[in-house]
């Protein structure tokens, strides 16, 4: 589970770093200057990631990806990188270090950090120390940061827009805390009833989603725009029949069944829009729930479905779409509260 926002960094503490690169700024946008640590299977990770491909940012910030196993008990030693580019595919050795494990980095820009080694990690190589590591954070600012380095076209890619900002505003605390959290909070619970506590509002939270692209019309949550909703929601729903379903028992439904709308969405951006399949990859996605949490997995066994990941197909007039929902009572109960 990723570290929540905290405040400003300083030496010795938990809290991480919360830098912004911005003109004028300790940290100015500049082309090779930055490099990104992320984990393919986690979903905060992607979201930064995303924003590399959907900002044409691939080859302004450089990166790194950690093996999706194994972590190590109680997260330590923590993510580790490959010993060379071939020992699993679309995992990287530490470019700029050649360090064997995350928080060897952590370490590196404080040593005595006491936080957690989480990813992303987005590092300066001039100053040669962390930018900032905080995903929410870096889904707000970064699609920014480089736009004066941008083709026009690009930058004009705004995934905060001011004319939707309340909208987003107001729906990103419960898609975190229900949807993007939630898949956790039943995942993870050590009891039955922590699982239900979790499991009935995060399908609750998924027919509010469901009717809300609806009501909007698509082909985004919000409408005709793409805004960092859509990157905080698809880097939760792309997993959620493949992983969530099985290895978290967030088995009351499945996107492809239940939910038309949000599968429509899903398969557009997956299939249709630059850089979502691309930064989206499966084996580790699988292989790191998997074969990481042996308390709910201790076999280690990886299902090889659903098939396909992500169903083809795409609707465009969505008024011919059904508006699902997972009907179970206390889910609808829990829905009207929301």
């Amino acid at each position: 589970m990723p570290d929540l926002p905290t405040e400003i960094h300083k030496t010795g503490t938990d809290n991480g770093w919360h830098g912004i690169i911005e003109e004028g700024g300790q940290f100015p946008p500049e082309k090779d200057r930055y490099h990104m640590y992320i984990g393919l299977f986690c979903p905060f990770a992607h979201r930064a990631n995303l924003v590399r491909h959907v900002k044409h940012l691939t080859d302004i910030i450089t990166l790194d990806v950690v093996k999706p196993y194994p972590k190590g008990k109680d997260g330590y030693p923590g993510w580790q990188f490959p010993e060379s580019n071939d020992e699993y595919p679309n995992a990287t050795v530490d470019s700029l270090f050649g360090s064997k494990y995350l928080h060897e980095l952590y370490f590196k820009a404080d040593k005595d950090y006491k936080g957690k080694y989480s990813v992303p990690l987005l590092w300066d190589k001039k100053t040669n120390t962390i930018v900032n590591n905080e995903s929410a954070e870096l889904l707000r600012w970064l699609p920014t940061a480089f736009n004066s380095m941008l083709e026009p076209k690009i930058a004009e890619i705004d995934l905060y827009p001011t004319s939707l900002c309340a909208q987003i505003d107001e729906i990103t605390p419960w898609m975190q805390s229900l949807i993007n959290l939630g898949v956790y909070k039943a995942g993870f619970a050590p009891t039955q009833e922590g699982y239900e506590q979790g499991v009935i509002p995060l399908f609750a939270a998924l027919n509010k989603l469901e009717a809300l692209v609806a009501k909007n019309g698509g082909p985004y949550i919000l409408g005709k725009t793409l805004t960092e909703l859509d990157l905080r929601a698809y880097a939760t729903i792309v997993r959620f029949d493949s992983i969530y379903v099985q290895h978290f028992k967030t088995n009351l439904g499945t996107i492809r069944h239940d939910y038309p709308v949000l599968n429509n969405w899903l398969s557009n951006l997956f299939y249709n829009h630059q850089g979502f399949r691309e930064s989206t990859d499966f084996k580790h996605i699988k292989e790191n729930y998997t074969k990481s949490h042996f308390d709910i997995n201790p076999l280690a066994i990886t299902p090889l479905g659903p098939f396909p990941d992500v169903e083809e197909g795409y609707e465009e007039d969505w008024s011919k779409l059904k508006v699902g929902q997972v009907k179970m009572p206390v889910v609808l109960e829990a829905q009207q509260k929301l």
